[in-house]
């Protein structure tokens, strides 16, 4: 049988950032890129390297709206391969580099590789039912609302099948006066309908020591302001990042702060000292001291016993407590997108971490053990 539309395949490609949320790669989003990199680029613990230190970059609505035309015209191939081969089970044998450019993927060139990219992201997303979008990559918010709201309208016309569209927001971006509560409304009416944000802590000198550039208060606004909005809302908080020496009154002001936004998700995200960071170099160095397995659980179960939320509490990543089961490891909690739901199962919560301190301390993972993964 012959296959033009395969061939055809070859000549698209989008551009796609280089992180998401688990939750939005599990569900197999669209990712689209609404702007480049990081505008802050200055935590301690991250300082843009997931972006390679590039300097942040605003793209213009016309700009994403082709990179949507690319993605749709993807769609539409992908399909006519799909209905002639019998469906996308089928289509799916040929998503890979050896049909598409001949070659082992650690061969792809840069224009391959961007192409295959594409290609697999928009076949994913067709597969999982097409139904979620998300606009990378850290604060899409930073856009002109105009713009910003435009490039949604125009998302959604193109894809009728989304049903959620998602982006990371900064909460000093939430909280700032020139981005009123009405332009937030104005962006979830246009089809904008979760954010995600990223906490790490609700205690102000931890705050101003990882220099995250926002106050426990600025996040308070900010997340309210979202809520007010109508958005669904992901506050993602990072157990161990105030080491030994913060880990009390970081778990106790994390659950304040949280509790005082409420909000529909708590994603928690382990810290692990990342290279080219100057978090990294102080624990290199001795001045920070990571906390050991059992002191982690200990700082997340002060801040679960001290959390009064009505939403999901969730471990969706793989470098959230685990341990050794033999030759397997063994995650301490699920590890699906959902979580558990609060208040009624916060004691299987404080259950699980209480069964985790009677585990040999030995067998966990340890956040040293995952540098190498430059998460």
């Amino acid at each position: 049988m012959s296959l033009p539309e395969l061939e055809r395949l070859k000549e698209y490609s989008f551009e796609i950032g280089p992180i998401r949320p688990p939750s939005e790669g599990g569900s197999r989003s669209l990712l689209i890129r609404a702007t480049r990199n990081c505008p802050w680029n200055l935590c301690k613990f991250c300082y843009g390297t997931p972006y390679n230190r590039e300097r942040f970059q605003l793209r213009s609505a016309e700009e994403i709206k082709r990179d949507i035309d690319t993605a749709k015209a993807i769609s539409e191939l992908i399909k006519v391969i799909a209905k002639k081969l019998g469906g996308m089970d089928w289509a799916a044998r040929l998503i890979d580099p050896h049909f598409l450019c001949n070659k082992d993927f650690m061969e792809l060139d840069e224009k391959e590789s961007k192409n295959f990219q594409s290609v697999v992201n928009v076949f994913n997303w067709l597969h999982s039912g097409a139904k979620s979008a998300f606009l990378q990559d850290a604060n899409s918010l930073v856009m002109r609302t105009n713009e910003l709201v435009e490039v949604i309208r125009y998302l959604k016309q193109a894809f009728p099948s989304l049903e959620r569209i998602t982006s990371y927001a900064r909460a000093k971006t939430l909280a700032q006066k020139t981005k009123t509560l009405e332009e937030l409304k104005e962006l979830r009416k246009a089809g904008l309908s979760r954010l995600h944000v990223g906490l790490e802590t609700g205690d102000d000198e931890l705050l101003k020591y990882v220099n995250k550039g926002v106050t426990s208060e600025e996040h308070v606004l900010a997340g309210r302001k979202a809520k007010e909005a109508g958005f669904e809302l992901s506050e993602y908080w990072m157990p161990s990042l105030g080491g030994k020496t913060m880990s009390e009154q970081h778990a106790r002001n994390t659950a304040r702060v949280l509790n005082e936004i409420n909000p529909d998700f708590v994603r928690s995200r382990r810290f692990v000292p990342r290279k080219a960071t100057s978090l990294f170099e102080e624990w290199r160095k001795g001045e920070f001291q990571l906390l050991s397995p059992h002191e982690e659980l200990r700082e997340i179960q002060t801040m679960i016993e001290n959390l009064e939320i009505t939403g999901k509490v969730c471990f969706d990543h793989f470098i959230n407590p685990a341990y050794r089961m033999g030759s397997d490891y063994v995650w301490l909690f699920k590890q699906d997108y959902d979580g558990y739901k609060f208040p009624e199962e916060k004691p299987k919560v404080l259950d699980l971490i209480k069964y985790g301190l009677g585990i040999d301390e030995s067998l966990f993972t340890r956040a040293e053990d995952l540098v190498e993964l430059s998460l």
